[in-house]
């Protein structure tokens, strides 16, 4: 590895952190999610879900997001989300997965 350099003024960068997050709902629009952290409003982020035996990324916006439990040591948020321009196979592998829950509890 070579030197570091000095930046002088603004280098604007993401970063990309992969963290696990509980599925409180789930619509073919979008979801609202459970995590130890809060997240910005506006901001994008993809989501991994694992629907069944078929898992699926999905791009979505955060609408809201808002403490929802506080015990002695972990806050955790319920943050709603926005699916931006999901693909056509992801849209039917949700609406497959929500098919078969609402299936299964019918019996």
């Amino acid at each position: 590895m070579g030197p570091r350099v000095q930046i002088l003024g603004h280098l604007a960068g993401e970063i990309t952190v992969i963290e696990p997050l509980a599925v409180k709902d789930l619509g073919i629009g979008g979801a609202t999610i459970e995590t130890r952290f809060p997240m910005l409003i506006d901001s994008l982020h993809e989501l991994r879900l694992a629907l069944g035996a078929l898992t699926v990324v999905v791009k979505g916006r955060v609408v809201h997001s808002h403490i929802s439990d506080v015990d002695a040591d972990v806050v955790a948020y319920h943050t709603g989300i926005e699916f931006v321009e999901a693909p056509h196979h992801v849209q039917d592998a949700i609406t497959a997965f929500l098919d078969a829950i609402q299936s299964a509890r019918k019996n």
